[in-house]
């Protein structure tokens, strides 16, 4: 799968895959990573990338000519996501429906963002990841990125890690443990729950479950009432 992200500061993404499981990824080709300067695409002699906003108004905007420059050559063949707060909140099911793409670019955004004439002519999504404000979309661009490489085929060393992570069936994951005792004082220790190391598989997944919706509706009851929702079958 392919990833190519347009961004003024490229010196910002291409250190996170020098590293652990997406480092690996990309030595065995399940992931191709492209990183261009969108200053590259600047008509300007001073290679000038923004402009002032019709209007007025603080903060300078990234030209449409830029944004159309870049984006143009690569508009049938690649899926296109603009990184905006304005955009639809990135969840799980997205990563798992973005990863069956074949080449997705990311447009990160700076100063005030982008000019609104080229999301509504190249962006295939405009998406964000929460409801705040970054000093650009580098940040975002790469939690997505990592997100939907996760759920390649191959990428983890145990594919199973993805079996009942967290937001699978709108539920936290179960609290896990190591197996190190913890003595908090002196011949007292703190241990996890005895069923995890029993070796009864049926009674450890049923704990599991319980202790994944106590874990639910204690840290997210938005996802807990939405997973209850869907458990009375209703649509």
């Amino acid at each position: 799968m392919h990833f190519h992200f347009f961004t003024l500061f490229p010196n910002l993404i291409t250190p996170y895959f020098e590293e652990s499981i997406l480092k690996k990824a990309r030595e065995n080709n399940l992931i191709h990573i492209k990183v261009t300067n969108l200053r590259d695409f600047s008509t300007n002699p001073y290679l000038k990338v923004d402009n002032t906003q019709i209007g007025g108004g603080a903060g300078q905007v990234i030209d449409f000519e830029i944004l159309h420059n870049a984006l143009s050559p690569i508009q049938n063949t690649h899926h296109i996501i603009f990184l905006t707060p304005c955009g639809k909140l990135f969840n799980n099911h997205d990563a798992k429906r973005l990863s069956q793409k074949k080449n997705i670019a990311f447009v990160c955004g700076r100063y005030e963002g982008f000019d609104e004439r080229a999301i509504e002519i190249y962006a295939n999504e405009v998406l964000c990841i929460g409801d705040f404000v970054l000093t650009g979309g580098e940040l975002a661009a790469l939690c997505l990125c990592d997100s939907i490489a996760r759920q390649i085929p191959h990428v983890l060393g145990n594919q199973e890690s993805l079996s009942g992570e967290s937001f699978e069936k709108n539920l936290l994951e179960a609290p896990v443990f190591s197996k190190t005792k913890i003595k908090l004082q002196k011949n007292k220790f703190f241990y996890a729950p005895s069923e995890y190391s029993k070796g009864n598989h049926s009674i450890m997944q049923g704990l599991k479950l319980d202790l994944s919706l106590a874990k639910t509706k204690y840290f997210r009851p938005d996802l807990f009432q939405l997973q209850k929702f869907y458990n009375k079958g209703e649509r």
